[in-house]
């Protein structure tokens, strides 16, 4: 078996201890009953079959302190370790080294938009794959280390395959990882040009992960850490690097608003749970802040499900070109919806069009190429503001989790030339451009 088995313990942190080293980290937890575990390679409990997050033993006491710690730190999410299971050592060991990428000031796109308080692009385009993705990746690699496995494997849209491809290249990790057969061609060489087995299963993304899940289970999957399976509660705390990044770099504050893709919804809930330690850890000043989910129409059951009312969400088959979201039974629906729901948020769905629009739009405005993903995220943003739900005079952060060369095919039938010219004066003037 893949998994190891753990035994369960009903007692405190540290009785629920392990040998295993990953700094402030000290167990597992269940989401729905509590119940804990010895940090392994596990994802469900094995009382009520919830998902397990990481609980830690944060350091409180000292925000200042703290804060001056994690300033000093190296440009990339290593900065945070003192809040995340990683050893103590993690920035010199060989890894990708994502993080700390850019929180543009978009006053370009908030005029268009009629915005007029503060709004940022957070751009994790800049990240070495080029999306969000290499933040889970980074962590899930320091874990497989913790546990021992040799190879790295995932189900994948097209960017966490690249993600493990180019983390497990670096940190001398063999790589295996399963997708769709029908992804973006730029999404299908970036995974493959690692050079590690890259597979296309015949189905969807749900297919997909199905097949990983028996996988995991055989003796071929023996020695293997699936990074959004049995290394998962490790693997989604790398999205708390967005909620940390962001408010360090708005000058330690929470922003007002926030609007995020939505895939699995795993990264949503991260968000929400490293916004909600920073205030508990006394770095930013505690007030109200709204998250708001973007998905698109083709492939929007949480959606669905928060504008129904419902607080179950049914699965659907994606049909849109935002493959990257196209999760049709996302395992962290039910949790985007109680944050949303919290936080006075909503969930929002745009059409393909839509997305192809906000693309352009956010290129023309602030230089910044979105894949469909950030499309999705942008155009949401834009329905929400013309729907009066998000307030055009708050500090608002809409993401961009990566860059629109993997996703060329989106744009490609209406972006070109602006003009075919013989090489002259004369036909430069005929075209209209003098």
């Amino acid at each position: 078996m893949a998994v190891q088995a753990v035994e369960s313990s009903t007692g405190s942190a540290d009785s629920a201890g392990s040998s295993v080293s990953l700094g402030p980290a000290v167990a597992l937890s269940c989401r729905e009953c509590g119940e804990r575990f010895p940090l392994g390679p596990i994802f469900a409990c094995a009382e009520c079959f919830g998902p397990l997050e990481v609980a830690y033993d944060l350091p409180t006491g000292d925000p200042e302190g703290l804060r001056k710690r994690i300033e000093a730190g190296p440009n990339n999410i290593w900065r945070y370790a003192p809040l995340l299971p990683v050893p103590a050592d993690v920035a010199d060991k060989p890894n990708i080294n994502p993080g700390f990428t850019k929180l543009v000031k978009a006053d370009n796109l908030a005029r268009e938009l009629g915005v007029t308080g503060e709004l940022y692009i957070k751009d994790d385009s800049g990240n070495p794959t080029h999306s969000f993705k290499d933040r889970v990746v980074a962590q899930a690699v320091e874990a497989a280390r913790a546990f021992g496995f040799t190879t790295l494997s995932c189900s994948s849209t097209g960017n966490l395959a690249g993600a493990v491809g180019a983390a497990a290249a670096r940190a001398g990790l063999r790589s295996c990882t399963f997708i769709p057969h029908d992804l973006e061609q730029g999404k299908v060489v970036m995974a493959a040009i690692y050079g590690g087995d890259l597979v296309a299963i015949e189905g969807t993304y749900d297919d997909v992960n199905r097949f990983c899940s028996e996988l995991i289970g055989d003796p071929a999957g023996e020695g293997w850490g699936f990074v959004n399976v049995n290394l998962r509660p490790y693997y989604a705390e790398g999205s708390k690097t967005l909620a940390y990044e962001i408010c360090e770099q708005l000058g330690w504050r929470l922003p007002d608003q926030l609007v995020i893709p939505i895939a699995s919804g795993s990264q949503l809930t991260k968000i929400d749970k490293g916004l909600k330690e920073l205030i508990a850890l006394g770095l930013v000043e505690d007030k109200p802040y709204k998250i708001f989910g973007a998905q698109a129409e083709g492939c929007s059951p949480v959606s669905t499900a928060f504008k129904a009312g419902h607080d179950v969400v049914r699965p659907q088959k994606p049909n849109t070109i935002a493959k990257s979201l196209a999760i049709g039974n996302p395992a962290d629906g039910p949790y985007v919806l109680d944050i949303a729901r919290r936080t006075g948020g909503a969930v929002e769905d745009v059409n393909d069009e839509q997305v192809v629009d906000a693309i352009k739009l956010l290129a023309r405005t602030e230089g910044i190429f979105a894949e469909t993903a950030g499309g999705v995220t942008l155009g949401v943003a834009k329905k929400l503001l013309e729907n009066g739900v998000l307030d055009p005079a708050l500090t608002t952060v809409v993401l961009n989790t990566g860059d629109g060369l993997k996703t060329l095919d989106a744009v490609a039938p209406t972006t070109g030339p602006t003009a075919v010219i013989r090489p002259s004066l004369d036909a430069f003037r005929e075209a209209g451009l003098g």
